[in-house]
């Protein structure tokens, strides 16, 4: 089990926990700390005024509730506040939600009771997510739409969804004796106070970025190499002399996968040797486009964006990030806003624009193999059969492109896209929710793409018959893929094969690790 409040979650725990279904455990010592918490907030808060506690919320804390109300008045919350709309956000993107509202809580600064750990717990193991919609929250006074309606399922209220089918709450709650729950203090608004949908949702997000970015490397080393590149572009003598970790890495990286490649070519033997001099017009390239020369300086760039996003987004998960903040250890309560997604927003701006310009390289390098007048190697779209008769990979480069074009409109960024609300309370929003979902759906897009120039790299490995002389590293990768989609002549409709390219290169583990 992974133990939560232990130490800091990192990128690994959370993968652990989402994707491989690692239980989750909660840590005694931090889970007394939650304790002393919560008794310090109870006794403290008698005969004082207190935000979220004994008043309104927002622009109306001005107004003064009375002691019967008190706990009503964090049903209200909850209940007022479940108002999401658009489509269900994916099961698992509400697990990795709740991964990050829990180790909020485990810091001990939330004043919340035990009761909502337990339960947090109980929801994540045994994979019951919450109904939450993806329309709702502006990411400033946190992710308030879309807590909200994890907090109405912890109520015993709303809709879950459990092995892929939506169930009234209690339904699946009386099916595991799962006690909702009651409020104490202040667990309304602790719920829905925090930035854990969109961070949640930007850890997912991070560890598939990865994977495109991974893929990306393999295919760009594979194209290099079916096209019998020259190797100086991606060594290390070019690349050391610019400064950026990335593009080292990612130079590193493919001469990995190329360390045994039979069709790579060496610059020295094949330019710099007097004996090819004569010709007066070289029937190669001198040098290759750029879409396959300068890979170490475009996939260089997002790399380092994802490394930095990792940074902040497991900085977030790790935080405190509701108000006010209860310091029982200095005996006050801080007020201010944590809750506020601006460093979550803006990263996951950054990553989906890193991620399209990643779609545009593979769009790019597909489209060098698909045109024969660029590529001088291969028939028009890879077509292994009848030209003029049969469209080898014509049809899917439509797809390709159009995906790509989506991916650019898509990254004009939430972070600048502030609207006032909440009778101005709320005059400079994060949009982190929304930013979280955007970036998610352009690396579904990317993987898209990325299964096109899969299958196009395969036919081109087939056209030339150079199996033999590829890499091992790319080699496995042609058994692999080859097993999933087999090489075709025939015209036939063929999405559901690509589509399972794609679901392959979403599930796999990292082709190259870094």
């Amino acid at each position: 089990m992974i133990q939560i409040g232990q130490s800091a979650l990192s990128l690994d725990d959370l993968s652990a926990i989402i994707f491989n279904k690692q239980q989750v455990a909660i840590d005694p010592a931090a889970l007394d700390k939650v304790n002393a918490n919560f008794d310090f907030l109870k006794q403290f808060s008698s005969n004082k005024l207190i935000y979220g506690i004994n008043t309104g919320f927002g622009p109306m804390a001005q107004y003064k509730v009375s002691e019967e109300n008190l706990l009503q008045l964090q049903y209200n919350l909850i209940r007022s506040h479940s108002s999401g709309s658009g489509n269900m956000m994916d099961a698992l993107l509400v697990k990795a939600l709740m991964i990050a509202r829990l180790n909020s809580f485990m810091q001990a600064h939330s004043g919340v009771h035990s009761d909502v750990i337990e339960l947090l717990r109980q929801l994540i193991n045994n994979d019951i997510a919450p109904c939450i919609f993806e329309h709702g929250g502006v990411g400033a006074s946190g992710d308030l739409v879309q807590l909200a309606h994890l907090g109405l399922v912890l109520i015993g209220e709303g809709e879950v969804i459990y092995k892929g089918e939506l169930h009234p709450t209690m339904d699946i709650f009386n099916k595991f004796g799962i006690k909702p729950l009651s409020i104490h203090i202040r667990e309304g608004l602790a719920i829905i106070n925090g930035t854990s949908a969109m961070t949640g949702i930007g850890m997912v997000n991070i560890i598939r970025a990865r994977k495109l970015l991974s893929w990306s490397v393999m295919l760009s080393a594979m194209i290099n190499e079916v096209v019998q590149a020259f190797d100086d572009h991606y060594s290390y003598e070019l690349n050391i002399v610019k400064h950026h970790k990335g593009q080292n890495k990612i130079a590193e990286m493919m001469r990995g996968v190329l360390k045994d490649s039979k069709m790579i070519r060496d610059r020295s033997e094949h330019l710099y040797n007097p004996d090819n001099l004569d010709q007066e017009v070289f029937e190669d390239k001198v040098q290759e486009y750029y879409s396959l020369r300068c890979v170490t300086q475009v996939l260089g760039p997002i790399m380092d964006t994802i490394n930095y996003a990792q940074e902040v987004v497991v900085n977030e998960i790790n935080s405190v990030n509701d108000n006010p903040v209860i310091d029982h250890v200095n005996e006050n309560i801080f007020h201010g806003g944590n809750f506020h997604g601006d460093y979550v927003s803006l990263e996951m701006d950054k990553l989906k624009i890193a991620i399209t310009k990643l779609s545009m390289l593979s769009e790019r390098q597909l489209n060098y193999m698909l045109n024969s007048k660029l590529n001088g190697k291969f028939p028009p779209f890879v077509n292994l059969g009848v030209l003029g008769f049969n469209f080898g990979v014509q049809g899917m480069q439509f797809t390709a492109v159009s995906t790509v074009a989506e991916n650019q409109t898509l990254s004009f960024p939430m972070y600048v896209h502030s609207i006032p609300n909440n009778n101005d309370n709320q005059d400079i929003v994060s949009m982190g929710t929304n930013a979280a979902l955007i970036a998610k759906k352009v690396i579904d897009n990317s993987f898209e793409v990325l299964a096109i120039q899969m299958v196009t790299i395969l036919q081109a490995i087939d056209y030339l018959g150079c199996q033999e002389k590829l890499s091992s590293a790319s080699h496995k990768v042609y058994e692999t893929f080859r097993a999933i989609f087999p090489k075709f002549v025939e015209d036939a409709p063929r999405y559901k094969q690509t589509k399972a390219v794609k679901d392959h290169l979403e599930n796999a583990d990292l082709v190259i690790p870094f």
